[in-house]
């Protein structure tokens, strides 16, 4: 693929602003402020648009960073490039309000749709974050992230399990984790609810032995007053033959309190002054002796009344008027409702004993989901290791192109780089292992250009260009010349966006031929 005219409508600083590209080595000269991010950042927004941040974020962001100067409503531009042998044009507006794109092909003038991925097909399937990380350059932003480890390993289980297929590792890895945290949701919703089943079970257990317990105790009120009615009715049939034997057993001597040979003793006593005694004190002296008697025999006839009450006597004494007034079949009914009621009661305990010892055991629906989110775990695990193998092997394949890179750059002083996952980057120098943080500034940026170059190539199958923005502030001539070499080389197209001149110095004393064109 090959830029070949830029348009910038309206777009920062530029109004109308015409750029003509051709192969090799173009360089974009401008002076600090002339422009030259403008344009890059334009290039960016041209194949893969301009997002507006929100809130704070929207004031500083690319969309307000690069609005026009003028007639702001105008925010649009054109790019042309070549592909598979073909011209297109992708026409933008960036303004929020109309906001769209279009992509037309010169050749048969047919418009193709950017929302459907025919511009990234066109592109060479590359997005946004394989653009940063690879073919694109800001300044001072050599360094790669997160992404290129990522696209690295999805490619490489495309290339070497799917056979170059659509398998994008990281969003099935994603999907996974997304799976498992759905059935871990529904397993924790799943026992909350049991458990909220559990307490409310227990809840109705401990009101229903709370009703055992009062109709326990109802019952045997109950049954304790049938028993006391039926003593009661007992004594009083008692009774009631006792009236009828009264006359007889009131001279029944074995049934009086006071023994007749003591009447008989008495009335003797009283008596006796009158015959013994001289008058009037014989009168006088029987007469009190008549009333002794007399009140001896009153309070002992008093006492014996006064016979001792058993407990049921005692009970019955206590009962109301109204309790009374209630027949003992009404209470061999309510004994009986009662016992009903208190055996339905127990029925409903045990059952609900049941329910706890059932919610205690594990459903097979909780052994259902626990081996979904077990199978699922398991699909992760194998992709991570299928990853991990076959990433391990496309380094070794990535490590030898960065090798060669490295080599090249540096005039075969570091022969040997080692990437790890993208994050741990070691460079092999006499037999000696160097990290990264122990090299060069200028180093550091060397081999991550060395990285970039390298993944592009395994990432698109179609070459494109390589835009750099001041990339090359930190190397030394030897090695910008170096460099400079190698991308005359081995890249079709090369935008080179600098201030300065060494870059053009470096080209003209290497024979390498450039265009030019200053902003």
């Amino acid at each position: 693929m090959r830029i070949c005219e830029l348009v910038l409508r309206n777009f920062g600083k530029f109004t109308d602003k015409r750029i003509e590209l051709s192969n090799g080595i173009q360089l974009i000269y401008g002076e600090n402020e002339s422009g030259k991010s403008t344009i890059h950042s334009f290039i960016k927004g041209m194949f893969f648009g301009i997002e507006r941040g929100r809130g704070r974020a929207a004031h500083n962001d690319v969309f307000s960073r690069y609005e026009p100067w003028d007639n702001a409503a105008y925010y649009s531009g054109m790019l042309r490039f070549e592909s598979g042998g073909k011209m297109f044009c992708i026409y933008r507006d960036f303004d929020k309000v109309s906001k769209k794109v279009r992509v037309i092909c010169e050749g048969d003038g047919e418009e193709l749709s950017a929302e459907d991925g025919d511009l990234e097909t066109l592109l060479g399937e590359i997005n946004a974050g394989i653009y940063d990380n690879t073919i694109s350059i800001g300044q001072l932003k050599a360094e790669t992230d997160g992404i290129l480890s990522s696209e690295l390993r999805n490619f490489a289980t495309n290339y070497y399990a799917g056979g170059g297929g659509d398998i994008d590792l990281t969003a099935a890895l994603g999907s996974l984790k997304t799976r498992k945290k759905e059935i871990e949701k529904e397993i924790r919703l799943a026992l909350e609810e049991k458990q909220k089943k559990r307490e409310h079970t227990e809840q109705e257990v401990s009101y229903v032995w709370r009703d055992i317990h009062k109709l326990q105790e109802e019952k045997e009120r109950l049954t304790q007053e049938i028993e006391l009615r039926k003593v009661r009715e007992e004594k009083e049939r008692q009774s009631c033959e006792a009236e009828g034997k009264g006359v007889i057993d009131e001279i029944r001597p074995e049934k009086w309190r006071v023994h007749p040979l003591e009447l008989i003793f008495l009335l003797v006593l009283s008596a006796a002054p009158v015959f013994l005694l001289s008058r009037p004190w014989n009168y006088m002296l029987s007469i009190i002796l008549f009333l002794c008697c007399g009140i001896y025999v009153w309070n002992r006839m008093k006492v014996s009344k006064k016979q001792e009450k058993t407990e049921p006597e005692l009970i019955l004494e206590e009962i109301t008027p109204q309790e009374e007034k209630v027949p003992v079949e009404q209470l061999f009914w309510e004994s009986s409702h009662v016992s009903e009621e208190l055996r339905d009661r127990k029925t409903q305990y045990e059952n609900l004993k049941e329910q706890i010892e059932e919610l205690e055991e594990v459903s097979d629906a909780f052994w259902e989901q626990e081996k979904r989110r077990a199978a699922v775990q398991m699909a992760m695990d194998r992709i991570e290791e299928l990853s991990g193998r076959i990433h391990r092997q496309m380094s070794e394949a990535l490590n030898e192109r960065l090798s060669d890179i490295i080599a090249n750059i540096t005039g075969g002083k570091y022969t040997k780089l080692v990437v790890e996952d993208a994050v741990r980057i070691s460079l092999i120098c006499d037999g000696r292992k160097i990290s990264i943080e122990q090299v060069s500034r200028g180093t550091i940026e060397q081999i991550y250009f060395a990285l970039r170059m390298a993944a592009v190539e395994f990432l698109c199958e179609e070459e494109l260009p390589v835009i750099l923005d001041d990339t090359f502030a930190y190397y030394d001539d030897v090695r910008l010349a170096n460099t400079l070499k190698w991308l005359a080389e081995n890249k079709k197209q090369v935008l080179l966006f600098t201030c300065q001149n060494r870059e053009e110095q470096a080209l003209k004393k290497l024979q390498i031929v450039y265009t030019k064109e200053e902003v």
